[in-house]
C-alpha cells in the first residue's frame, strides 16, 4: 500500500498554517516534525484503538503512520486539511493492520436506512461538573465517567470512531466523511445513534445536575 493517502476535493483547501508546517517538514525541520507529534499522536493512538484492541500493535500502526507523514509530505497537494491527511494515512495502516488481524471494520456495510436526526448538542458528552464538595457527589461524578468509558467502548466500531473523531477530536463533519472516505448521511446517522446511546448512559447522572 503507498504510504500517501488520496486527497478528496470535497473539503476546504489547507489552510496557510498547515502549508506553512508542510514546507518545514520538506525542509527536515525537525522541531515542526516534533510539534506535529506532540499535537496529533495522542489522537491517533485513540483511533488506532477502535480498529486494533492490542496497545502495542496500535502503537507500531501510530508509528508506521508518522513514516508514511514523512515519506508522503511531497506529495501532499494542499486539498485537504493536514489533519485529515494524517488522519487518513493512519486510518489506512490501520485497516491494513486490522484485516491481517481479522478485526475490519465494516463500513461498506452500513445501514442508512434510518431517517438522518439533527445533531445533540456536545454538552452531553461529557459528565456533569463536581459542583458540589461531598464525597457523594464526588462519587457520583466518577461513576458517570466510569459509565461513559464503557458505554463508548461498547459502541460499534463504525459509530464508535465516528464519535472520536468528531466530539473527542473536534474533527469537522467534511474532516471525518473524507478521513473514512463516507457520505455525510452515513457520518451522520452513525453519529446520532452513538451520541443517543451515550446520553441514555448518563441521563441518571444529568437529571440531578
Amino acid at each position: 500500500m503507498s504510504e500517501q493517502a488520496n486527497e478528496s476535493g470535497a473539503e476546504n483547501a489547507a489552510a496557510p498554517d498547515d502549508l506553512n508546517v508542510v514546507e518545514a517538514l520538506r525542509r527536515g525541520d525537525e522541531d515542526a516534525f516534533v510539534r506535529l507529534v506532540d499535537q496529533y499522536h495522542a489522537s491517533l493512538r485513540r483511533v488506532a484503538r477502535v480498529y486494533i484492541s492490542n496497545r502495542a500493535v496500535a502503537d507500531e500502526v501510530v508509528q508506521d503512520a508518522w513514516l508514511g507523514v514523512i515519506q508522503g509530505i511531497w506529495a501532499f497537494a494542499g486539498r485537504s486539511s493536514l489533519k485529515t491527511w494524517i488522519f487518513r494515512i493512519l486510518i489506512n495502516h490501520a485497516k491494513t493492520r486490522a484485516a491481517r488481524e481479522r478485526r475490519t471494520v465494516p463500513f461498506a456495510g452500513f445501514d442508512v436506512s434510518e431517517v438522518d436526526a439533527p445533531e445533540a448538542p456536545d454538552h452531553w458528552t461529557h459528565p456533569p461538573p463536581d459542583v458540589g464538595a461531598s464525597p457523594e457527589r464526588g462519587l457520583l461524578i466518577r461513576e458517570a465517567r466510569e459509565q461513559l468509558q464503557k458505554a463508548i467502548d461498547a459502541l460499534p466500531p463504525n459509530q464508535r470512531l465516528v464519535l472520536i473523531l468528531r466530539d473527542v477530536e473536534g474533527c469537522s463533519t467534511e474532516e471525518v466523511c473524507n478521513a473514512l472516505g463516507i457520505q455525510e448521511t452515513n457520518m451522520r446517522v452513525m453519529l446520532h445513534r452513538a451520541r443517543t446511546r451515550l446520553r441514555a448512559t448518563l441521563e441518571p447522572y444529568l437529571e440531578g445536575a
